[in-house]
């Protein structure tokens, strides 16, 4: 045991000492970070890549973080960067187009959902943090142990580009998204409720004349999502679960095809598309974690529950994790006293919604998805949508949901 010990001091290069590690720098990690620095906290902060450009990372910031960011004194600052506006949720379908949520009526000072490329939005954070001289951010780290005494998680082993270190804290913060790390080493087993589909994720070019924002397109067994990132078109193309070998076998053109009669503004652009390679294919997921934490260790966002892409909400319902979790625990970790029973009290604040939002999406995915996948006829809106549309006091519920969540939460000062 002794040269196991002896061993283990001779490849550590260094032990980090902090008062909370972050593992994962995706926006609920870098929130959580910026929300405990500007508190007084000293955060460590781990990041897996090099770099924070990822393809697949969602680019909406829905009106309840723009207010907790205008809260900081940061929202004016981040829309100075490129980005478009989204004050309305819109549907084509047979007949024309359907607003599925109003954001434009909401009484907030950011009516609308802010499209960001989310690279940006996490440098934009990173930059901010870099002036509290108790925020550290590595890159290149590849937390692969959890750190334990008597029980109680006390850090991270961490592979780095030049060696191996640890990081100890009171606190761990698993904050490193769907395929959470963390989660796996801890030994938590989430809940799966896993979505009737998949998606094909592709980008075609935008033209200045094109239209702009987020919207999608139902048609006949035919869903469709165009996210505008200025420079191109990010088109989600849904599937059936577990059907892309199929889809795949009636060819490219088949594909081509398909766009160009759903998109008939992209139909002289799906040329761009020559190859299987240029697709990638996202594994739809929605599950939780029955438990969020364990002694000296808590886990967040995506690495807590992963959110189907209804709605656009996992972002957004990652950094209320972050805002509530540093409304719990900043007090707590600047005097050294955070308990388990804290940890346990971030979860009961934020599980309930956390269900809510979850069970919310399997209704719309029974009614609108499934029925347009499987469906033999042209997707026509749910009675219930259309009538709730036409109800004053009903008809931003949709918007209030997408945009606050089922329990809208508030960052305290």
């Amino acid at each position: 045991m002794q040269q196991e010990m002896q061993k283990q001091v001779h490849v550590v290069k260094q032990r980090i000492h902090t008062t909370c590690c972050i593992v994962g720098s995706g926006p609920a990690g870098m929130v959580l970070a910026l929300l405990l620095v500007r508190k007084g906290v000293p955060v460590t902060l781990l990041e897996a890549h090099m770099d924070f450009d990822r393809e697949f990372r969602g680019d909406t910031l829905h009106p309840s973080v723009m207010e907790m960011l205008d809260q900081l004194g940061l929202a004016e600052r981040l829309l100075q960067l490129p980005h478009t506006k989204m004050p309305t949720l819109d549907f084509e379908v047979a007949g024309g187009t359907f607003t599925f949520a109003h954001f434009d009526e909401l009484k907030t000072k950011y009516p609308y959902i802010t499209v960001i490329a989310q690279a940006r939005f996490l440098a934009f954070l990173a930059d901010e943090m870099q002036r509290y001289p108790h925020f550290k951010l590595l890159m290149g780290a590849q937390v692969d142990q959890l750190l334990e005494e008597d029980g109680r998680v006390c850090g991270v082993s961490y592979r780095g580009p030049d060696g191996r270190y640890e990081v100890r804290a009171p606190l761990t913060v698993g904050a490193d998204g769907r395929f959470s790390r963390l989660r796996k080493l801890a030994g938590f087993e989430p809940i799966n409720t896993s979505p009737p589909m998949d998606i094909l994720w592709f980008r075609l070019a935008r033209k200045a004349d094109d239209p702009r924002g987020v919207f999608g397109r139902f048609g006949q067994r035919r869903i469709i999502a165009l996210i505008d990132r200025q420079e191109y078109w990010q088109i989600g193309y849904v599937i059936p679960k577990g059907s892309y070998q199929r889809v795949r076998a009636q060819g490219i053109a088949s594909l081509r095809q398909a766009i160009a009669e759903s998109i008939p503004f992209l139909a002289e652009r799906v040329d761009e598309l020559v190859d299987w390679k240029q697709v990638a294919v996202l594994s739809v997921e929605s599950n939780r974690l029955p438990r969020w934490y364990r002694p000296g260790l808590l886990l967040i966002g995506d690495a807590a529950h992963v959110m189907s892409p209804i709605g656009g909400v996992g972002i957004n319902y990652a950094i209320q994790d972050a805002v509530v979790a540093a409304n719990v625990l900043s007090a707590k970790l600047r005097k050294g006293e955070v308990q388990t029973r804290d940890l346990a009290k971030v979860q009961r604040r934020r599980e309930l919604a956390v269900r809510l939002i979850q069970k919310f999406q399997v209704v719309v995915q029974n009614m609108v998805f499934v029925k347009t996948l499987q469906g033999d006829g042209t997707f026509q809106v749910p009675l219930f949508l259309r009538l709730l549309d036409r109800i004053p006091k009903l008809r931003t519920l949709p918007a209030r949901v997408i945009g606050f969540g089922v329990i809208p939460v508030r960052f305290y000062t």
